[in-house]
């Protein structure tokens, strides 16, 4: 039975976050270049995009790439960016209804992508049906501690209290301040931690490992996760008792 046929439909986490992981290890499985993986999972970006929609999630939120990445080799970054560039299709997520984000430190990227993913941005704006956000030269150790600095000016400038600074006026001024927290976290090929990823707002996400390389995650697998998450009791620090 496809877990399709399993998922309640009413029980559809609002925001999906993603830590798309294993293309380098897939290519080097066959026998190819790190860059022929970043290849084939742009291919399974959009199936799951495409799939996130057609399931009724709100807010699909991809790591795509993080500031860390930039100390990769050379070689590896530009073919990244160029691969960026040529997948950013407007036709593909205004068919679908999808409205297009990005957090992270946009003005680190070259300008030619900082055009496109603007051009994209505006384009997409009046889209409903699910907003795709990409976490590009993004890191929450970075996202923080901006957040810090412009807090510490608006307190230095007396436009706010110390006692004004609380964990809704921090998420407030969070780069994500514009979508929901992640219900569901899925971080694919196999390692078991977060990366320096949406570490905030992750606090009391469900979090799903899978051992799939993200060139291999399909349809099913994406489902697959969606299930597990369903299978949980979310219970926020509260008891089974008070949330029944």
């Amino acid at each position: 039975m496809s877990y399709l046929e399993q998922i309640d439909k009413n029980r559809i986490p609002r925001h999906v976050a993603i830590i798309m992981d294993g293309n380098g290890r897939w290519a080097k499985l066959q026998g190819k270049e790190r860059t022929y993986g970043h290849q084939a999972g742009a291919k399974t970006v959009h199936t799951i995009i495409e799939e996130a929609a057609r399931l009724g999630i709100n807010f699909l939120t991809l790591y795509t790439f993080s500031t860390e990445n930039w100390n990769r080799p050379q070689e590896e970054v530009t073919g990244l960016m160029n691969l960026l560039l040529e997948s950013i299709e407007q036709d593909t997520l205004m068919k679908n209804n999808i409205r297009f984000r990005v957090i992270g430190d946009f003005e680190k990227l070259p300008v030619e992508v900082q055009e496109s993913l603007s051009s994209c941005i505006t384009y997409t704006a009046g889209n409903t049906a699910m907003t795709l956000v990409l976490a590009l030269s993004y890191s929450s150790h970075w996202e923080i501690t901006e957040t810090i600095r412009k807090i510490t000016v608006l307190a230095q400038t007396g436009k706010i209290s110390p006692e004004q600074i609380t964990d809704s006026f921090v998420s407030s001024h969070l780069q994500t301040c514009f979508m929901p927290d992640p219900d569901l976290l899925i971080r694919t090929g196999g390692e078991i931690r977060l990366s320096n990823y949406l570490l905030w707002q992750c606090a009391y996400s469900e979090l799903y490992f899978c051992d799939t390389f993200w060139p291999d995650f399909d349809k099913e697998e994406f489902r697959k996760a969606i299930y597990e998450y369903q299978q949980r009791e979310r219970r926020f620090g509260k008891t089974s008792e008070q949330i029944s």
